[in-house]
């Protein structure tokens, strides 16, 4: 089964806005992931996520994840959400998460799969992805949101992602309160 299979399967889209076959081999999938389900209030009706992977940008051959990236708001998540996706994870998965309440960008290693953590405060995932990447905006313009992705990914393989190398529980120790400002109406 591959992944956009079981996200389908799980029922763990929320709100994609792609979802699909990108060039070659390779499936791609934008939006967030359910971690934790919201309430059932009837039948019909569910509350939001309480957890979820948010701003996901993902890339994947038929087995395995090639390329993850998303936003969490706890590094708390983080073991939730691992283990409903491991199994699409392998050592050679290049893994980006932002995480808003990490108050230092660390490298770790959980079950053998290497997880660049970086704290995230007011821009996109995609917006730090472009500038890890130093791809701009202007260069994708006319790109469909295939071609997007894959331009990502493709500058990613060659761009180093790593942080200063620490263990899991160290992350842990980075955890702060979110410094994530919410934009909207005052």
């Amino acid at each position: 089964m591959s992944i956009l299979e079981y996200i389908k399967e799980k029922e763990l889209a929320w709100q994609p806005s792609f979802s699909g076959k990108l060039g070659g081999e390779f499936v791609g999938y934008r939006g967030a992931l359910i971690v934790e389900e919201g309430k059932q209030l009837s039948p019909d009706r569910k509350l939001p996520p309480k957890v979820q992977a948010r701003q996901v940008v993902l890339v994947a051959d038929d087995a395995k994840i090639k390329f993850f990236s998303s936003e969490l708001e706890s590094i708390l998540h983080f073991e939730a959400f691992f283990e409903k996706f491991k199994e699409f994870f392998s050592p050679d998965s290049l893994v980006i998460l932002y995480v808003t309440d990490l108050d230092k960008n660390g490298t770790f290693i959980y079950e053998g799969v290497t997880i660049n953590a970086y704290a995230l405060d007011e821009s996109s995932v995609w917006n730090e992805l472009l500038d890890l990447a130093n791809l701009e905006k202007s260069e994708l313009k006319k790109m469909n949101n295939e071609e997007k992705i894959e331009a990502l990914y493709e500058e990613l393989l060659t761009t180093n992602c790593a942080e200063p190398a620490i263990s899991f529980e160290e992350i842990l120790t980075y955890k702060g309160e979110s410094s994530k400002k919410i934009m909207g109406a005052v």
